[in-house]
């Protein structure tokens, strides 16, 4: 750490970004360099795990988590009706950045949800000073289909809480891919404490696929200037490892760390090679305040 201070959470916090709530929450020194997490459609922040976000702040970096729209304790919308766009969900992350007075940070983002990497590597590169893909694809039409025995669960009953749980339960261990490192107690845990402090869960499980996929507006990943990482697991059943193999094959000088026996996840198991990469990635790549 750059002063000194300790690299644990500085409490969660309502940040209004546009008329918009969105729940952020903060790990080390802000004078560090800042690292955001994105996380996943459907997923709060509490899929970035707070120990996983105080390891990665003790190797030196200022690490912003934060709820999506409709996810966790951010502004909410009726279930199946968003009125957000993909790209209101990217121009969140520039809010929550002038907010805490970040000029450009290093993003890290999972699996649908590394579009918006794309966007705004893609139109507002003054923004990213690196990148990192975890679990996430190009989308190409030839790239492989979800593995065959990929068995995902019928949606639960929205009303019922132990319903939701035992539904996202079960569909982190059919995206684990048979992962050794898949700890279905701790999975039951962070959603329980998901479902019971979201604002509406029914909301959670459809709304961020309601809605459509806004592209840059000039160019693709081939058009991204940023350092970038793809991050993904070798048993990934949902976007099969060639997925992560053609995102790095795609943008310019990017490298790709392959997490072994890791899932459409970033198990705890692999933290010894994720975070230590990460550092490394998102060292020497300018992230001042403003």
């Amino acid at each position: 750490m750059t002063s000194g201070t300790a690299p644990h959470s500085h409490g969660e916090r309502l940040l209004d970004i546009s008329g918009v709530e969105l729940c952020v929450e903060t790990f080390g020194d802000p004078a560090d360099p800042a690292i955001v997490l994105v996380a996943g459609a459907c997923a709060s922040m509490l899929w970035w795990d707070a120990e996983l976000c105080e390891r990665i702040a003790a190797g030196g970096r200022f690490v912003v988590r934060y709820d999506h729209r409709d996810t966790g304790r951010s502004t909410c919308c009726p279930p199946g009706r968003p009125t957000y766009t993909y790209g209101d969900l990217a121009q969140d992350v520039t809010g929550i950045l002038d907010a805490l007075g970040v000029g450009r940070a290093h993003l890290v983002c999972q699996s649908m949800f590394g579009g918006i990497g794309l966007l705004l590597g893609v139109d507002r590169p003054d923004r990213v000073a690196s990148l990192t893909f975890v679990s996430t694809s190009t989308g190409a039409a030839d790239l492989p289909p979800p593995a065959a025995d990929l068995a995902m669960p019928a949606a639960p009953d929205a009303s019922d809480p132990a319903a939701v749980v035992a539904y996202v339960v079960a569909g982190a261990r059919a995206c684990a891919g048979g992962s050794p490192y898949f700890d279905e107690a701790a999975i039951r845990a962070l959603a329980e404490r998901d479902v019971a402090r979201a604002r509406n869960y029914a909301s959670t499980l459809v709304n961020h696929y309601a809605i459509g996929f806004d592209a840059p507006s000039r160019g693709g990943f081939g058009d991204i200037t940023a350092p970038t990482l793809v991050v993904h697991g070798d048993r990934d059943p949902l976007l099969p490892p060639a997925h992560g193999e053609a995102l790095r094959d795609a943008v310019p000088g990017a490298d790709l760390l392959v997490l072994e026996g890791a899932g459409h996840d970033v198990p705890r198991a692999v933290w010894d090679a994720f975070v230590p990469a990460l550092v490394r990635h998102t060292a020497g790549h300018g992230s001042q305040l403003q």
